[in-house]
């Protein structure tokens, strides 16, 4: 296996783009990210596509990323269409660094790109619920007791649920949730690709629109369209001077499907153990994390299952500053799918592209000074209790 290197990146803003399509927005990041990397579309060996859910917005199911590519010059290559719920893009990133550590392809694009808005309001919602197995639907929907029918996700249900259980075993509070957006809202207020540019405070947080008890309306990521592009490649093929950031680790793991997962056996307990181990570095030796924030209790879980804390420890490490941007490891620099947006089939690459902006020097009012090792963990789908994908990744300049 060779090493591989991020030889360049892109992303639109996140918003919601009425007048985008998967098509326009990922033109867009190809040729950004083709350009940082100094590479042309003729040089692109194999290409991996991102996206979860345009077979239920648009009706793309199939050939979503030759469609969507056509015109940008890199098909003739093999184009490889990634699924895998909100985490598509990085397991999208998890296939091209395999491509390129194999020996088969030296220059690999990897894109993420998706849909959401669309004039209804239901289908987003609609294509959010096929993420979990739909033979069993009836009976998780059973597991988490009455709900609104229509008005919103059950994943928002799905939550709520580990949001309870979090407080009833660490004790904390519904205010170290609404910490967890008014963090992720300053980081966001900095980047302007973000969806959300504005600041806010706990106790707006708080006064915002009950989803499901405890979570918010601010505490919860919201729909939004957008796109992101990297480029990986072996190292002689490098065709910038600047400094090299290479994969030291790629992991994808799966949920076991049990009706009740224990801690140490979750998907991405098991992604970040054996990350740590490829890489050959610990959680005490990062500097900078991008984690899956699709509703605020999930950084405080993800704090102690990525080993940054010890278990129950989450809100104490919120509260000390330590992940906000100064302390000793800022966690969603690009304020997290809270603040940036979480265009679901883009936001793995958009990760990757965040850290890679910060440790080229590149983040502007939010860059992290000196970042040498980084990683990002996005899951994806709901099987059993647990994720039904989880990817981490680790990144080191």
């Amino acid at each position: 296996m060779r090493k591989v290197f991020v030889a360049g990146v892109h992303m639109t803003r996140f918003a919601k783009m009425p007048e985008e399509t998967v098509r326009t927005m990922a033109e867009a990041v190809v040729a950004g990210a083709l350009a940082d990397a100094g590479v042309g579309p003729d040089q692109v060996g194999a290409t991996y596509f991102g996206n979860a859910i345009s077979g239920v917005i648009t009706g793309q199911e199939m050939v979503r990323g030759q469609s969507a590519l056509r015109n940008t010059g890199v098909l003739g290559g093999p184009v490889f269409n990634v699924e895998n719920a909100c985490s598509s893009s990085s397991s999208a990133f998890n296939l091209a660094w395999q491509t390129v550590a194999s020996g088969q392809a030296d220059v690999v694009l990897v894109v993420g790109a998706e849909k959401m808005t669309e004039p209804s309001g239901l289908r987003a919602m609609q294509a959010l619920e096929s993420a979990v197995d739909l033979e069993e639907v009836d009976v998780l929907k059973s597991r988490l007791g009455e709900r609104a029918d229509g008005d919103r996700s059950f994943f928002m249900d799905l939550y709520a649920g580990t949001a309870r259980g979090y407080l009833e075993r660490t004790g904390a509070t519904a205010a170290d949730f609404a910490q967890v957006s008014v963090k992720n809202h300053l980081h966001s207020s900095l980047n302007p690709h973000a969806q959300f540019r504005k600041t806010t405070t706990v106790e707006e947080v708080l006064a915002s629109r009950t989803i499901v008890d405890p979570l918010t309306l601010l505490m919860c990521s919201a729909i939004g369209d957008g796109a992101a592009a990297v480029v990986l490649c072996a190292e002689d093929r490098l065709q910038t001077d600047r400094d090299r950031i290479e994969v030291l680790a790629s992991v994808v793991t799966s949920g076991y499907a049990r009706q009740e997962t224990a801690f140490e056996d979750s998907a991405v307990v098991r992604a970040a153990a054996r990350a740590y181990d490829l890489a050959g570095v610990g959680p005490e030796d990062l500097q900078l994390v991008e984690l899956h924030d699709a509703a605020a209790p999930a950084e405080l879980v993800l704090y102690e299952e990525l080993g940054l804390c010890p278990r129950g420890d989450g809100a104490k490490l919120l509260a000390s500053g330590a992940t906000t941007l100064g302390g000793r490891l800022p966690v969603n620099t690009s304020g997290g799918l809270l603040g940036k947006g979480h265009p679901v089939g883009a936001t793995g690459c958009a990760q990757i592209t965040e850290i890679a902006e910060q440790m080229w020097g590149r983040a502007g009012d939010r860059q992290v000074p000196d970042v040498r090792l980084a990683l990002a963990e996005n899951g994806g789908g709901y099987i059993g209790s647990d994720s039904a994908a989880a990817v981490v990744t680790i990144l080191s300049r």
